[in-house]
């Protein structure tokens, strides 16, 4: 049979009213990736689970690609520009 190849969870935790959160949502959307946005202000404790997970980042969003941290919007961007986004996505 096919195979489908899984594509690694995308989650980026995020607030509504932010611009970085704005970009970031946007390049993800451009490149037609299914990912989950956890509102930091919204839901009880993901902000304290970001700063965990990240090793001490407080600011969103911070992204991360299956168990891979990205970081926040400009480094989605740079990854991006360096071509390095697109093989994790795969």
């Amino acid at each position: 049979g096919l195979k489908v190849m899984e594509t690694p969870r995308v989650v980026m935790y995020a607030v509504e009213e932010c611009s970085y959160c704005s970009r970031a949502r946007a390049l993800l959307v451009e490149k037609g990736v299914a990912f989950e946005e956890i509102d930091v202000e919204a839901v009880p404790g993901a902000r304290e689970e970001m700063i965990a997970r990240s090793g001490g980042c407080a600011s969103v969003p911070q992204i991360f690609i299956g168990d891979r941290h990205i970081g926040g919007s400009d480094d989605l961007c740079a990854l991006d520009a360096a071509g390095g986004l697109d093989p994790l996505l795969k």
